[in-house]
């Protein structure tokens, strides 16, 4: 195993100063730039990382401490931020995500005893039986997709303009 809950925190608190310190104040067109029909852009990914924090890590979390597998998990809408939509700045948007994300930092740190809670179980609608160690463990890997996610879609938008050198540039090469 892994997993361990200081090292996750570490990862959980600097996901918003690093997504924060690369993009604000960066120009719309990199912002809006995506990876074709149904992608997201940047800005779309730090809403659904918005409505991750208030709809799926924390509740889910609590609904384990509370209820163990005796309820399943409400399933968690992946793509709510795109019917919503929003009007906020990316600056607005990050503000609001560092805000939540410390809030629920503070009551992960409230609610977890790792040497109690780490293997508790709760039920997801898709996955069955799932462990508190494995939310959490997901919640940090969640973070990292969608950080290189958005250097993935940014990188791409200069596909055509980098020329030979793309051989090099391993976050161009499509598999």
């Amino acid at each position: 195993m892994n997993f361990n809950i200081k090292e996750a925190i570490e990862v959980l608190e600097r996901t918003p100063q690093t997504l924060e310190f690369f993009l604000s104040g960066l120009s719309e067109s990199w912002l809006q730039c995506h990876e074709g029909e149904g992608t997201w852009n940047a800005s779309e990914v730090i809403e659904h990382l918005i409505e991750g924090e208030k709809n799926n890590w924390i509740p889910r979390l609590e609904m384990i401490l509370r209820e163990g597998e005796s309820k399943t998990f409400p399933p968690f809408d992946r793509y709510s931020h795109i019917k919503v939509g929003s009007e906020k700045s990316i600056e607005q948007k990050l503000l609001e995500f560092k805000t939540i994300r410390t809030k629920n930092i503070s009551k992960l740190m409230v609610l977890i005893e790792p040497e109690l809670h780490l293997e508790l179980t709760g039920s997801h609608p898709a996955f069955g039986v799932v462990k508190v160690k494995e939310l959490l463990s997901t919640w940090v890997v969640h973070d990292l997709t969608h950080i290189a996610q958005i250097m993935r879609v940014m990188a791409e938008r200069y596909r055509m303009d980098v020329g030979p050198w793309k051989e090099y540039l391993g976050i161009l090469k499509k598999e």
